[in-house]
């Protein structure tokens, strides 16, 4: 049998960070342990029922056993424009300004290929999503880290970043509210990110993937909200978190037309969009009553409320999140990130993520999710509690 070899381009991708997250937490349970897996962002929780049966009832629908509109269903992208003014005062055209996704994953990774060739730069926040490297790599660009520090509410501080990287960079990666460090961007924030992009043209992608899940009656904001924010980049959310449509792999781009464009173009070449039914069912989840995401954030923030109290109590000094399902937490002292989260594994069966595989500013902090039933992240608290490893 031939062996064949990998183009450069695959060559050039990153490991892959969660499949070895999955893999060391198999070869826990494998060995017969009960694993309390905290490492991951998989909702738990099923599609509301209003969805399924929105789905149930779609497909029987013969138009959508044909091939979908290349660029999706026009009474989609309506739903889209629907929503961002409903739910944000942002107003779209639903042909020009909104971008069908086969999941938000797949958009981020699409967009450097539609905006940066060979040597190109891209600005990152570090820590940050790991798949940003993603597509930057198979374009055969370059990223620079843009650092998300505790002292800056981890937001980055753009006169600290280079002239010189400012003035090469083509594109700027955000995400608020954050994965992994779970904090929110501010108006203040954003007007300062316009003005930066619009002072060295570059473009801003705002990943809005946890924009449902802000907790103490706070609401995020989306970078659309922020003035001239259309002139310099497109935000992209997901359906996956907001109503637990995760494995639909439904989500959209929207704002700048020309960046829209360019995704559609990409898309054009390499899909025929999403099932029709499933566009008919996103529709549904972005139009219909919104009762079930709100109660949704309310289980998350009952999670951290819950998870995190426990932690203090054993000593641990942790910050409560801001927004997202994840809490990124400070490692103990004489730990690194990965050496701590071995060691919970090893002596405690709980799965966090090392907080160095979302850059090297990720060093010092593990993440662990909320996305599993509460009595499971209390008796990971209790587990790790009994570890005494922090001073009472």
């Amino acid at each position: 049998m031939i062996e064949f070899q990998p183009s450069t381009a695959l060559q050039r991708l990153p490991e892959q960070f969660f499949a070895q997250l999955v893999q060391r937490a198999q070869t826990m349970i494998d060995a017969g342990h009960d694993v309390i897996n905290l490492g991951q962002g998989n909702p738990d929780l099923p599609s509301p029922q209003r969805i399924v049966n929105a789905l149930q009832a779609a497909a029987p629908n013969p138009l959508y056993h044909k091939y979908s509109p290349f660029r999706g269903h026009t009474f989609l992208k309506e739903a889209v424009a629907h929503f961002y003014l409903r739910e944000y005062g942002v107003e779209l055209n639903p042909e020009t300004e909104v971008a069908v996704l086969p999941g938000s994953k797949t958009g981020l990774v699409e967009l450097s290929q539609c905006l940066l060739n060979p040597g190109d730069l891209a600005l990152l926040p570090d820590p940050g999503y790991p798949d940003y490297l993603s597509g930057i790599a198979l374009a055969h660009a370059h990223a620079a880290a843009m650092p998300l520090l505790a002292e800056n509410q981890f937001l980055p501080d753009f006169t600290a970043i280079a002239n010189e990287k400012l003035n090469k960079a083509k594109l700027m990666f955000l995400n608020y509210p954050n994965n992994p460090t779970a904090a929110v961007a501010t108006a203040e924030f954003f007007a300062d990110t316009v003005a930066v992009a619009k002072k060295h043209q570059i473009c801003v992608c705002h990943d809005f993937a946890y924009a449902s899940i802000g907790f103490d009656g706070e609401k995020a904001r989306s970078f659309l909200q922020t003035k001239g924010a259309k002139d310099v980049g497109i935000e992209m959310f997901t359906l996956s978190k907001a109503y637990n449509m995760a494995g639909w792999r439904v989500g959209f781009a929207v704002g700048n037309a020309s960046v829209i464009e360019q995704l559609n173009l990409i898309q054009d070449h390499m899909y025929v969009s999403l099932f029709g039914a499933i566009q008919e069912t996103a529709a549904e989840a972005l139009l219909g009553p919104q009762d079930e995401t709100h109660a949704l954030t309310a289980i998350y923030q009952e999670r951290r409320d819950r998870f995190i109290s426990l932690l203090n109590k054993a000593g641990w000094d942790v910050t409560a999140p801001k927004g997202t399902f994840f809490c990124w937490l400070k490692v103990p002292r004489g730990f690194s990130s990965q050496a701590f989260a071995d060691y919970l594994l090893e002596h405690a069966h709980v799965v966090v993520a090392p907080g160095n595989g979302f850059g090297a500013y990720g060093e010092g902090y593990v993440r662990a999710g909320l996305v599993t039933p509460t009595e499971r992240l209390v008796e990971a608290a209790s587990r790790i509690n009994q570890l005494h490893l922090f001073a009472k």
